[in-house]
């Protein structure tokens, strides 16, 4: 039962905000999105009504993320971008470490998470990290990746792997504390 191409608009925003949260640039988020689209109508007659549309989309948005975060590891690229997000982020704290904004109180922490603020200190956090302990952290924690897959794609042992997990939580822990946490 192949899928109709206007039933794949209706899952646009879903997916795109489902890749936003994992690659982080909504640019790339939305090329994902497109080339998702893409393999979809072209392996339509794949689809078999096993699944709901959205996860078999789903299903074929995570590889697109997967493919392009071995892209990423094989062709890294420094952006001047970068340079400036790391920038503002030595510019949001005073002497001290504290934010120079301070975001509103933590409340509920669910309702905290969701604060843009948050996410904008992770992502910063998340800069400072080397490229290969981010990847493997962006790897586990967004996009569920288990250690031998993530062990093969960017080729390096098991043990080595947890390694890098437990230095990238460290340091983003650390990171957030001295950011987003200080008092």
């Amino acid at each position: 039962m192949p899928i109709a191409p206007s039933e794949l608009e209706q899952h646009r925003s879903y997916l795109t905000a489902y890749a936003l949260r994992r690659v982080g640039d909504s640019g790339l988020a939305e090329d994902l999105v497109q080339d998702t689209f893409v393999a979809a109508l072209g392996a339509g007659q794949n689809f078999r009504g096993d699944s709901s549309p959205r996860t078999w989309l789903t299903g074929i948005l995570k590889h697109k993320i997967v493919d392009a975060i071995r892209r990423q590891a094989r062709e890294p690229v420094v952006s001047a971008e970068a340079d400036e997000e790391v920038a503002d982020f030595d510019e949001l704290f005073t002497e001290r470490g504290h934010w120079n904004e301070r975001p509103a109180a933590w409340g509920n922490p669910d309702s905290a998470l969701e604060q843009s603020q948050f996410f904008r200190a992770l992502e910063l956090c998340l800069a400072r990290l080397p490229g290969r302990t981010a990847q493997a952290f962006m790897m586990r924690e967004h996009l569920g990746l288990e250690t031998g897959e993530i062990c093969k794609e960017l080729g390096i042992t098991p043990t080595h792997c947890w390694v890098m997990l437990y230095r990238a939580r460290m340091t983003l822990r650390e990171c957030l504390q001295q950011t987003w946490f200080a008092k």
